[in-house]
């Protein structure tokens, strides 16, 4: 028989991962608490009233950025840094930080984990560099650099809603911090993974570019993220910013490339995983975790209340996900104490580099090297997450509050 005599709805479920089903799984285990009464009706409606502008925003910059990698953007910045750096090593590691670090800042980690992770593993047979220094800058990056502005990581958008800040004035508060993180992300990916010892190569041969298919959607879909920028850094609203920018590259896609519009680019997995936390966790709380977390990040408001706080987040981020940690920690969390929200921030965001289901990113990351045949040493990437962890959360906790 052929694929077409298969139904629409076998061909679907057939496709889902493993990972999917526990997406699902956890939005129906959301919805029968809702239909239990374990969640009042109003609860989870006050949720979703919280998250929409949220999951739109999401949908739409996912969608913008998959756009943008179909017309090669990604691949040509990346196959432009190999060339710069000129089979110098130390140069390459410098601009491949520099790229994952703002395509996470600027178009969300997720976008560095599913879109950035397939064009630097492609990219390291092409010039023979070795896959495994680029995908853990991709990795640990694409959490650790997801601190400067609101887009750049969906806890971002939550911790926002409760410090009352524009983005601009929440780059502002957050930008030596970031500076911060990524400068101890730098250190450690060096020492680990790209000196001489660990790379297992002096020189790297830079790869030839590859021509540009279509160069109308090149410069579009370019100039849409860039223009995403400019209207987030101006203070517009994150979802209209994000709507308006998608709606530019699907128009020209829809002029030059109408096939390349498909449903798959709508990021499902993502809303159905965030819909059913935002159900699931208030009834948790509702039901005694409220309790446990109170009792794990505390009310100290010193330093020392910070550290527990950012330790807090980054130690449950690695047991049960970032999203949930966060979601968790900041209904226990006087309204009025920003520094601790921001403590607890910097935690489930940078903190998520241990354990392979940490953070959605984190998550992705690993199926896409498996796609592409890379092989992660599991024992090596904890223990090294572990120290990163350690080293990290300390250091940026410490600076919130400058």
């Amino acid at each position: 028989m052929g694929q077409r005599s298969v139904p629409l709805w076998k061909r679907a479920v057939a496709a889902l991962t493993p990972l999917d089903w526990v997406r699902i799984a956890l939005l129906a285990i959301g919805i029968g608490c809702v239909v239990t009464g374990l969640l009042p009706a109003d609860e989870a409606f006050s949720s979703f009233q919280r998250i929409a502008p949220l999951m739109l925003f999401l949908a739409a910059v996912i969608v913008l950025a998959e756009l943008t990698k179909q017309a090669q953007v990604f691949d040509v910045i990346a196959t432009r840094l190999a060339l710069l750096g000129r089979g110098s090593y130390p140069m390459l590691f410098l601009l491949c930080v520099a790229f994952a670090s703002c395509t996470t800042m600027f178009l969300n980690l997720d976008t560095t984990a599913v879109l950035l992770t397939p064009v630097m593993l492609a990219l390291a047979p092409r010039a023979r560099i070795a896959p495994l220094p680029l995908a853990m800058t991709t990795v640990w990056l694409a959490n650790t650099a997801s601190l400067l502005l609101p887009v750049s990581n969906l806890t971002n958008l939550l911790a926002l809603d409760k410090v009352g800040l524009s983005a601009p004035q929440f780059a502002a508060r957050m930008w030596l911090p970031q500076l911060v993180s990524i400068a101890v992300t730098m250190v450690l990916l060096w020492v680990f993974f790209w000196r001489a010892g660990a790379r297992g190569a002096d020189r790297y041969e830079p790869a030839a570019p590859e021509p540009i298919g279509d160069r109308v959607l090149f410069w579009v879909t370019a100039g849409a993220c860039l223009m995403f920028i400019a209207a987030i850094l101006g203070g517009l609203q994150i979802e209209i910013a994000a709507l308006a920018a998608a709606a530019l590259a699907i128009v020209a896609y829809l002029v030059r490339d109408r096939g390349s519009l498909r449903p798959s680019l709508i990021p499902w997995q993502l809303l159905v995983f965030v819909t059913g936390l935002f159900l699931v966790v208030p009834t948790l709380m509702r039901h005694g975790l409220a309790d446990v977390m109170t009792s794990i990040i505390g009310a100290d408001h010193g330093f020392a209340g910070l550290l527990r706080a950012g330790g807090a987040g980054a130690g449950l981020s690695n047991v049960v996900n970032n999203l949930p940690a966060y979601v968790a920690g900041e209904q226990v969390i006087p309204v009025d104490n920003h520094d601790q929200l921001l403590s607890l921030l910097v935690g489930t965001n940078v903190g998520p580099v241990i354990t392979p289901w940490a953070s959605l990113a984190t998550l992705l990351w690993f199926e896409s090297c498996q796609r592409h045949a890379v092989k992660v040493p599991l024992v090596k990437f904890m223990l090294t997450g572990a120290l990163l962890a350690v080293c990290i959360v300390p250091a940026v906790v410490a600076v919130v509050t400058v």
